[in-house]
């Protein structure tokens, strides 16, 4: 069974999971609508940026993550002036590493769904005097529910998933940065191969449901744009 301290790493996961997916629909959007409807002949180097960590081995993003929130940063010395301090080892460097490495799964749906409205619906809209605002809201955003779906579960999930961004950055400290991937790892590497079942039946369960959610929802599912 699962104890204490798994409960409390399934905790921490959920809400690291839950904060990551919220910000990451805040920025994604209007980055993904930009994307989708720009004509910049070089909007090809933000679309390579966005899709750096699907191939970036984790450590290495987790690496300079490390080094950018670490003591010796221009981030710290901005965080010391504010009253903070360096955001490695912390949840807040937990969300930072997981929005940035869960990015494309969040921006490449939407971006994907905005491109499939097209120009016509929004033209139309124009017509009828519908400002830009009330274009995106009222017709894009709609039309476009199938992504939003695909990209907060996705966001959701790899965000439960992740291990080496959330090592390197957060560490393994129990009740902050201890999410339940690195517990299980502590499990195995321990031989409790009792509590790593439990946790890691827990997640499997969770990321099936999740699953589910965008194949009944959206009838489809698409991982990611080739």
């Amino acid at each position: 069974m699962l104890d204490e301290s798994d409960i409390t790493a399934l905790v921490i996961t959920l809400k690291l999971a839950l904060t990551s997916t919220l910000i990451l629909l805040v920025l994604g959007t209007p980055l993904a609508w930009w994307l989708a409807r720009t004509r910049w002949r070089f909007k090809f180097i933000p679309e390579a940026i966005v899709a750096l960590p699907l191939v970036l081995p984790p450590t290495v993003l987790g690496f300079y993550l490390l080094i950018a929130l670490g003591p010796n940063s221009p981030a710290y010395g901005a965080l010391g002036f504010l009253g903070g301090g360096s955001l490695a080892f912390t949840f807040s460097g937990l969300v930072i590493g997981s929005v940035i490495y869960s990015m494309p799964f969040v921006v490449q749906p939407l971006q994907d769904a905005f491109s499939a409205i097209g120009r016509r619906p929004l033209e139309v809209a124009a017509t009828l005097r519908a400002s830009p605002l009330d274009r995106f809201f009222t017709i894009a955003v709609p039309m476009a529910r199938p992504g939003f779906i695909t990209a907060a579960v996705l966001g959701f999930a790899h965000t439960i998933g992740e291990f080496g961004v959330v090592l390197m950055i957060g560490g393994n400290i129990p009740g902050e940065t201890r999410v339940a991937s690195i517990a299980i790892y502590d499990h195995v590497e321990g031989l409790e191969f009792t509590h790593a079942h439990w946790l890691s039946g827990v997640l499997l369960l969770l990321s099936f449901i999740l699953l589910l959610v965008v194949y009944g929802l959206n009838g489809r599912f698409r991982v990611i744009r080739l």
